[in-house]
């Protein structure tokens, strides 16, 4: 089976983790995250030529610093923001591969599919930095969804997000409690999430992961997901006051 391609890739992960509104104008998606983080706060291009002027314009109007998601095919976009002194913020690949490759089925009470969310999921993101403003983010989320605790050593160990759009199975906001890592949590949640996804009808499963997070790379390569897209942002450097 074919690997989904970056359109299909970054379709799905804007499907799966929404803005709360977005806006288009002027050959750009433009929107408000609500303070849901960069993924669902920064613009995008529809074409070539769309005034970066615009896009700016209506960040500053609501108190936001210009951001930016551009992928590899936005290279122009890329060396004018650079010119302009926007900085390089998170570049990210994003994983896929096929569920029916990765579906594990978990054991006994070793994961739970589960929404809304338990408080102590909540607690989980929480603590990883992953709070309301992006909780509220997968509530809004229309598309088939759970979430997903793992238990090992008969307590609760890590957490993620999984969402589907168009047969792509997404996973976000993966989090192992500190101490519970290295023990084989993060397999459990990928694979018991492509096994949740297969019965849902997915396809592929995909997960965005950055660069500079290496064993979380080696854990997916490990697990034979592929990377199938890229995409960083680029933020307004601060201006320097005044003397």
């Amino acid at each position: 089976m074919s690997l989904p391609d970056a359109a299909s890739l970054m379709a799905a992960l804007d499907a799966t983790w929404p803005a709360q509104a977005t806006h288009t104008q002027d050959g750009w998606r433009l929107r408000d995250g609500a303070g849901g983080g960069k993924r669902v706060s920064a613009a995008s291009p529809l074409h070539d030529d769309a005034p970066l002027s615009t896009a700016e314009a209506w960040m500053q109007a609501r108190g936001q610093r210009p951001l930016f998601r551009l992928t590899t095919g936005e290279a122009a976009l890329d060396a004018v923001l650079t010119g302009r002194g926007y900085n390089l913020l998170d570049p990210t690949v994003i994983y896929a591969g096929p569920v029916a490759d990765l579906a594990r089925k978990p054991g006994h009470v070793s994961l739970f599919d589960i929404w809304p969310p338990l408080a102590i999921m909540r607690d989980i993101w929480a603590e990883g930095g992953i709070g309301p403003a992006r909780t509220a983010v997968m509530e809004r989320a229309c598309t088939q969804k759970t979430g997903l605790v793992a238990r090992i050593e008969d307590r609760a160990a890590g957490v993620a997000f999984c969402a589907l759009h168009d047969k792509i199975a997404m996973v976000h906001a993966i989090e192992v409690l500190p101490h519970m890592r290295r023990k084989g949590v993060g397999a459990l949640i990928v694979q018991g999430a492509a096994w949740w996804a297969q019965a849902q009808g997915a396809h592929m499963l995909a997960l965005a992961v950055t660069d500079a997070n290496t064993g979380a790379r080696t854990l997916y390569e490990r697990l034979g997901l592929q990377v199938c897209a890229r995409y960083h942002y680029r933020e307004q450097g601060l201006k320097e006051a005044p003397q």
